[in-house]
């Protein structure tokens, strides 16, 4: 059999080095002509087996093909992929290749915010109670590089994105849990019903056996829940539900036909702000769905800290504290940072351009935000907006360097920094992490 896998990336890698395990012929491709095809073949360690392709995909690498695996980075609709597609080959995602090949059960988390504090958070949980316990996807380790680890007793957390969703078949979650939709990638999606309808498909091959986990408090979620095959099990932050999890009055709760069991306290946890409140409800439901006992869920929560690149706490310098959110991706993952600051904050946004509007966003800033410092392609776009609101503490700088530079000369003590871009990092840097590891870097070398 050969596999043409798309995409040389930690997900095509991942992806072949499991087919050529299965015993499969791996061709893998990639667009981008600048590679260096030795490095490739290296982090496949030298197989025989593995042929690179860069640049224009030749027809006779899809004649001989019998199934391609593409990338998550890769759209569906690539003009390639439709070559593809119409000599009848089948193409599967990384995360359909990975189940295929896997075992046990799996908890699959999506949504547009939240999924890898909650994934985190869940895997966690599983690992307290759980022997064989793996945290998978878009958190950052690919599914396909452990699938062949699993057994029946493994208990999975993935985290699974709208561009993995695009591409999986058979993958069946046990419990799945969509957190919120709001408008992102509609550069790739094109609108927001396409965009919605990718992340429900997480739920398409579950049935009435198995669990789904929303957000009450998203009209969207609420009104395609009927369309569910899979028991619903409602989260809120807003009221009190007869059966699921919700937050009331700084106390957090698990209910089931109508009585309530505390869970703890939110200031009884390292999380800050609402939004990670939801994240807990969230991975309450999927963790008790999978048979985990509250006890030991609510000892996880109390010692769980925040990941890394979402509102994490760097360093406080001459008396300003610094927090990095570059996990902050899209506008509304930046309205909650934003939210969680509690004094005058310097905002450090801009990057990468994925179609947003930038209104909600900066009608948020409130008396919180005292400077918006931007950087990257969409830093006169934002710029713009926020004029429109008439918001004018505009700073413009060329880099992270620049802006972190200007932030540290202007802040006074009781104040905070905040690196929360509400955009992409892809113009300047290779990922978010990128971003976040270097803004960190800048802070701790103050």
């Amino acid at each position: 059999m050969t596999c043409l896998v798309a995409g040389s990336g930690i997900s095509g890698i991942g992806a072949a080095k499991l087919l050529l395990k299965k015993g499969a012929a791996v061709i893998v491709y990639d667009s981008n002509e600048k590679l260096n095809r030795e490095d490739i073949l290296r982090k496949l360690g030298g197989d025989t087996r593995t042929e690179v392709v860069l640049g224009e995909l030749p027809q006779a690498v899809i004649n001989c093909t019998d199934l391609m695996v593409l990338s998550p980075g890769i759209a569906i609709d690539a003009p390639f992929v439709s070559r593809v597609r119409e000599q009848g080959v089948p193409i599967w995602g990384e995360v359909e290749l990975a189940y295929v090949c896997g075992a046990g059960r799996v908890a699959a988390i999506t949504g547009t915010n939240g999924k890898t504090t909650t994934t985190a958070l869940t895997g966690e949980i599983f690992k307290a109670y759980y022997g064989s316990t793996f945290v998978v996807g878009n958190i950052g380790i690919s599914y396909t590089s452990v699938a062949l680890d699993m057994t029946e007793q493994s208990v999975t957390a993935a985290e699974i994105s709208s561009f993995q969703l695009e591409s999986i078949h058979t993958f069946h979650p046990v419990v799945s849990a969509i957190l919120n939709i709001t408008p992102d990638h509609l550069n790739r999606h094109y609108t927001m019903e396409n965009y919605t309808a990718v992340k429900l498909s997480v739920t398409k091959n579950q049935t009435p056996d198995d669990y789904c986990v929303l957000n009450y408090e998203d009209e969207r979620l609420r009104a395609a829940a009927s369309g569910i095959r899979a028991q619903i099990c409602y989260f809120s932050s807003r009221r009190r539900l007869e059966n699921g999890a919700y937050y009331e009055d700084g106390v957090m709760y698990y209910a089931e036909n109508g009585i309530p069991e505390r869970i703890l306290a939110v200031d009884e946890m390292n999380l800050v702000g609402m939004h990670n409140v939801e994240n807990v409800l969230a991975a309450v439901l999927i963790t008790r769905h999978m048979g985990v006992p509250m006890e030991v869920i609510r000892r996880v929560i109390h010692t769980f800290r925040a990941v890394e690149h979402r509102i994490e706490y760097v360093a406080t310098k001459n008396g300003v504290m610094y927090y990095n959110d570059s996990k902050g991706t899209n506008t509304d993952a930046s309205i909650q940072a934003v939210k969680a600051m509690s004094r005058p904050t310097y905002l450090i946004a801009g990057g990468y351009d994925k179609g947003s509007d930038y209104g909600d966003w900066i009608a948020v800033f409130g008396t919180t935000i005292k400077k918006l410092v931007l950087l990257g392609a969409t830093k006169d776009k934002i710029a713009a907006a926020a004029r429109k609101q008439g918001f004018t503490e505009i700073v413009m700088t060329d880099s992270l360097q620049d802006a972190v530079a200007f932030c540290a000369k202007e802040a006074k003590a009781g104040e905070a920094v905040l690196l929360s871009p509400a955009c992409a990092s892809w113009d300047m840097f290779k990922s978010y992490e990128e971003r976040g590891k270097l803004f960190k870097e800048y802070v701790n070398a103050l």
